[in-house]
């Protein structure tokens, strides 16, 4: 594994592309790996058939919620860290990191147990036809048994962000993806588990990461004699400090959830259609929230300095290049839309439905881009009750447009039921992205110190 930058503790990084770089292409190779464990998983279950594709598709919802609505045991930790280490204490960015590991272990278990225990209930809230939610079940119960690697590797990735070292958390991805990679193959179509085989697969690869990178925060913390124990004060500023994160998370995956469930109601070919193109559009976000890794811990180190001037330099280097990889991105897409659907499935209708998606996906990366870009910087900023409060008001604004979507969107066919999904998606993105710009303009946002007030 890698090892922490040699940064010397209390000077802010460098606003400098090559400083942006060095966080923002390891931390790339690293986010994929998610997205690329469920586009394996796509791939090769999409050989057993449409049925089994679909229950995936509901499925993964479900694990990406479970996982992702704690995804502030990554963002949140990246920016506590961050302060600290760049007010000049490696130790004490260490030990408030530790906080959220106990806390991912935490949650992990409970929600390994909630997750398992309700698959049925869980799979069946979308609508699935019973075919594809047999499938959807045996993916969920098994699954569940890896939900406290996921949480422990994200808590973990933050630490190390923090840090400034997102070496080590692609080390662990790319081992962990190989892993997953294999294993799927073998399981699914070599030993013929079915999707029962991609699940466990998963399964062990992220057990592997977790294991890995908690290893490495061992070393760091032992190597500045910072206390790991459990402690209740940081378990409990850990969780105070993630809330407004987790509020804006949930909102976010309610939006998402929505609209997984209404192309489930439109049927099995969109529902299996929408899976692989949310996978597409998965692995692409986090290609572009590479950047915003990168402001993350760019901008959490620069206001732990004092120094926000820096911190407003790194973020207009960040959002241009967030704008211009979107574009460039799109234009990828673009020109594979009637290429990639090949690989996931040999279902004719599927592979219209992924095309017509595909061709929106491509048009809206620019704009991606600059959303996710800020939405990372105002992390970093430990922003979160800004960005809890707006998520919520984005979402109300999605009520409607997913509503007159499932009203109008199900009456021209497959294909344009999947386009008129990422239609709509595409209009949350323009909400949330004028919040972004509003919010981005202000100073309010850019708190200076080792420790931001939460009621700043």
């Amino acid at each position: 594994m890698g090892s922490m930058p040699e940064t010397p503790p209390g000077t802010a990084p460098s606003a400098s592309p090559r400083e942006v770089l060095s966080l923002a292409v390891p931390a790339f190779l690293a986010l994929v790996a998610e997205p690329l464990f469920l586009m394996v998983d796509a791939a090769v279950v999409g050989r057993l058939g449409v049925v089994p594709l679909a229950g995936l598709g509901t499925a993964s919802s479900v694990m990406l919620t479970a996982a992702g609505v704690f995804v502030f045991l990554a963002y949140g930790t990246t920016s506590v860290v961050a302060r600290q280490y760049g007010a000049g204490s490696v130790r004490g960015a260490i030990e408030v990191g530790t906080g959220g590991v106990w806390l991912a272990a935490a949650l992990g278990v409970l929600g390994g147990f909630v997750v398992g225990g309700l698959a049925p209930w869980l799979a069946a809230a979308f609508g699935s036809s019973p075919a594809a939610l047999e499938q959807a079940i045996t993916y969920l119960r098994i699954s569940a048994l890896g939900l406290p690697a996921m949480l422990l590797v994200l808590a973990a990735t933050g630490i190390l962000r923090g840090l400034q070292d997102t070496r080590t958390p692609l080390i662990a991805s790319v081992l962990g993806f190989g892993g997953n990679a294999l294993l799927s193959v073998l399981l699914v179509l070599g030993v013929g588990m079915g999707i029962a085989g991609a699940a466990w697969g998963t399964v062990i690869a992220q057990w592997g990461m977790a294991l890995g990178l908690l290893a490495v925060v061992l070393r760091e913390g032992h190597a500045v004699s910072a206390s790991l124990r459990p402690h209740v004060g940081r378990v409990l500023d850990a969780a105070l400090d993630g809330a407004p994160l987790l509020v804006r998370t949930l909102a976010l995956r309610a939006i998402i959830l929505l609209t997984v469930a209404v192309a489930a109601d439109f049927g099995d070919v969109p529902l299996a259609a929408y899976q692989v193109t949310t996978t597409v559009w998965s692995l692409l976000t986090f290609a572009l929230d590479a950047l915003a890794i990168a402001g993350q811990a760019l901008t959490g180190a620069a206001l732990g300095s004092g120094d926000a001037g820096r911190a407003r330099a790194a973020t207009g280097l960040m959002v241009r290049w967030g704008v211009w990889g979107g574009v460039l991105l799109g234009l990828v897409v673009l020109a594979l839309h009637r290429v990639l659907p090949v690989l996931f499935t040999q279902d004719p209708q599927v592979r219209a439905g992924i095309a017509a998606g595909l061709i929106v996906i491509a048009l809206a990366q620019p704009l991606s881009g600059y959303v996710f870009v800020v939405d990372g910087v105002l992390i970093g900023a430990g922003d979160g009750r800004w960005l809890a409060g707006s998520m919520i008001l984005v979402l109300l604004a999605y009520l409607p447009i997913i509503w007159l979507t499932r009203v109008l969107g199900g009456d021209h066919g497959d294909s344009a039921a999947v386009f008129a999904l990422w239609l709509a998606f595409t209009g949350f993105m323009l909400v949330r992205g004028g919040f972004m710009a509003w919010r981005i303009r202000g100073d309010r946002w850019a708190v200076t110190g080792a420790v931001r007030p939460r009621r700043a």
